[in-house]
C-alpha cells in the first residue's frame, strides 16, 4: 500500500504539489492522471525518496521508504526510462542492479524473458534500444527486485499497440497476485482499460479520486443550447455547476427539469435536453484539469521538478 498524507513540495514560491493526499491499495491498479506539470513526477519522486517533501508524509507498507531495508526488493520504479547507461547492453543493465540488490542471475535472465528483451536484444547496447525497448528494459529492472509495489511513470511511453498490450496484461496479473501498481500515463484510453482506481491531479492538487466506476458514473444533465456560454453563464449564476461539453453543449449537476427553468430565466432557447450519459474518462480528465496545465500559465518562477532520476536498482 502507497499512502500519502497531505503532502507539500515548493521550490522557491513555486508549489508543486499541494496538500496531496491518496492511498495506492494492494491488489489493484491505481491510475495517476493530470496535465502536464500537474504534479504526478514530484509526488513519484517524493514516494522513493529522490525528493523531500516540505510537509506531510509518504509511507509504502506502512514505512518511510529510506527506512525499508534494500528498498528494490520491496518496491520497484520507473520514472524514466531514457536514464540508463547508454554504453552497457540490457543484460549488463540488469546484471548490475542485481548485484546491488543481491539478486541471482537466473533472475535476470528471467526478467529479460519477460518483457521481450532475450537472445540477441538482451547483447545489444542500450544506446541501440528504441524507446519502447528502453521502457521494457525499466520495467525488467522494476520487477527484478521481485517487488510488492510497482512505482511507473508513463510506462506505455514509446510502447507500440502489441506492446500495450502486454504491459497491460502484465500490470493486471501482478495486482491480481496481491500486489500495488501505481501508474501516471498520459494515454487516457489506456488507463481506463486498466486502473481500479484513479486520481486526478491539477496544479498540484487533487481534483478527483475514486473508483473507475464511481468517477465515470452517470452524472447530472446535458443540454444543447443556442448559446451555450450563457447557459453555462446562467447556470454558475444559479448555483449549479456547469462545464461546456463537445459543440454547444452543457454538462451541469442538477436535474434536467432545473437547467429548464435557468434556462426560461435566462431567455436561453434549448436544442436538447436530457439526463446526462456516463462520461468517458477523456471528458471527465477535460472538465476537471481545466485550466490547470501549467503552460497556460504565464509565469513559470521555478521548475517544478528535481533533474529526472536513474532507474537502476541502486537509486531506487
Amino acid at each position: 500500500m502507497i499512502q500519502l498524507d497531505h503532502v507539500t513540495k515548493r521550490y522557491g514560491g513555486f508549489t508543486a504539489v499541494d496538500d496531496v493526499s491518496f492511498t495506492a491499495r494492494p491488489g489493484r491498479v491505481t491510475g495517476f492522471l493530470g496535465p502536464n506539470g500537474a504534479g504526478k513526477t514530484t509526488s513519484m519522486r517524493i514516494m522513493v525518496g529522490l525528493t523531500h517533501p516540505d510537509q506531510g508524509s509518504i509511507t509504502i507498507g506502512g514505512h518511510r521508504y529510506h527506512d525499508i531495508p534494500n528498498p528494490a526488493r520491496h518496491v520497484g520504479t520507473l520514472l524514466d526510462a531514457s536514464a540508463q547507461h547508454a554504453g552497457r547492453t540490457g543484460r549488463e543493465v540488469l546484471r548490475i542492479t542485481a548485484g546491488t540488490i543481491g539478486v541471482g542471475r537466473d533472475r535476470v535472465e528471467e526478467m529479460l524473458t519477460l518483457v521481450g528483451l532475450d537472445g540477441s536484444e538482451a547483447k545489444r547496447r542500450v544506446r541501440n534500444y528504441s524507446l519502447g525497448m528502453r521502457q521494457r528494459l525499466g520495467i525488467a529492472n522494476a520487477l527484478l527486485g521481485d517487488p510488492s509495489v510497482l512505482v511507473l511513470d508513463e510506462p506505455a511511453n514509446g510502447l507500440d499497440p502489441a506492446g500495450i498490450h502486454w504491459m497491460r496484461g502484465l500490470l493486471r496479473s501482478f495486482a491480481s497476485q496481491g500486489g500495488t501498481v501505481l501508474l501516471s500515463s498520459h494515454l487516457l484510453h489506456e488507463v481506463e482499460m486498466i486502473a481500479d482506481d484513479m486520481v486526478l491531479i491539477g496544479r498540484g492538487k487533487i481534483v478527483a479520486q475514486g473508483t473507475k466506476a464511481e468517477l465515470l458514473q452517470t452524472r447530472g444533465s446535458f443540454a444543447r443550447a443556442e448559446q451555450p456560454d450563457a447557459l453555462a453563464a446562467a447556470l454558475r449564476e444559479a448555483g449549479v455547476e456547469a462545464v461546456t461539453s463537445g459543440d454547444q453543449g452543457v454538462r451541469a449537476e442538477c436535474d434536467p427539469v432545473e437547467i429548464g427553468r435557468v434556462a426560461a430565466r435566462a431567455g436561453v432557447v434549448l436544442v436538447e435536453l436530457r439526463p446526462a450519459d456516463g462520461a468517458g474518462l477523456e471528458e471527465m480528465f477535460l472538465q476537471l484539469t481545466a485550466g490547470d496545465a501549467r503552460e497556460q500559465v504565464g509565469a513559470s518562477p521555478a521548475p517544478q521538478t528535481d533533474p529526472s532520476a536513474s532507474t537502476a536498482g541502486a537509486t531506487r
